[in-house]
């Protein structure tokens, strides 16, 4: 198992917790000097916080630990690919590398919608690695989405038949 590997499994391990809350399982770990110094996990939901993203939280976190805003020396290691806003983040934060694990072709910022990580004319470039585990990260992810669309589903059917047995009583009443 490569060192690359290994901080995903971290970062895997992290996207599990927000899975037991239900969240989407998205994690995220940042290494400084090859030790993990923050861990981050999905929690827009619990929170009720649209800025609770897995890569805010270990930033926020990393920042804390090293006493600077600069993260300098650090990479994060990421589940998906980060949005808009953790991409902007990424780069504020002066962190050198972001290595992911799969690509969000729909709202990702990391090469898949728009490369926000490596504009030139920005003042920081943010070196990216992509793919690392993405089966398993990817796998994780379409479960996930599968599970909730069943829910979903089933919370439908049982409405519906919830709404016969009334209509049922109703007719047995009259």
């Amino acid at each position: 198992m490569t060192e690359q590997e290994k901080f995903m499994k971290e970062a895997i391990r992290q996207a599990k917790k927000a899975r037991a809350l239900e969240e989407v399982p998205i994690g995220c770990v940042i290494v400084y000097e090859g030790k993990i110094i923050a861990r981050g996990y999905n929690r827009r939901n619990t929170d009720k916080n649209t800025l609770s993203h897995a890569e805010l939280n270990a930033i926020r976190k990393a920042s804390k630990k090293l006493g600077d805003w600069r993260l300098e020396g650090c990479t994060m290691y990421v589940t998906l690919e980060p949005c808009q806003m953790c991409a902007g983040a990424l780069v504020q934060s002066r962190i050198d590398e972001v290595v992911i694990g799969s690509m969000n072709p729909k709202a990702g910022c990391a090469g898949s919608v728009l490369n926000l990580l490596e504009v030139e004319d920005f003042n920081h470039q943010v070196k990216t690695t992509r793919g690392v585990l993405q089966e398993e990260c990817s796998t994780m992810l379409s479960d996930f989405f599968r599970e909730l669309r069943e829910k979903k589903k089933q919370r439908k059917m049982l409405a519906k038949q919830e709404a016969q047995q009334m209509q049922e009583q109703k007719t047995e009443e009259q």
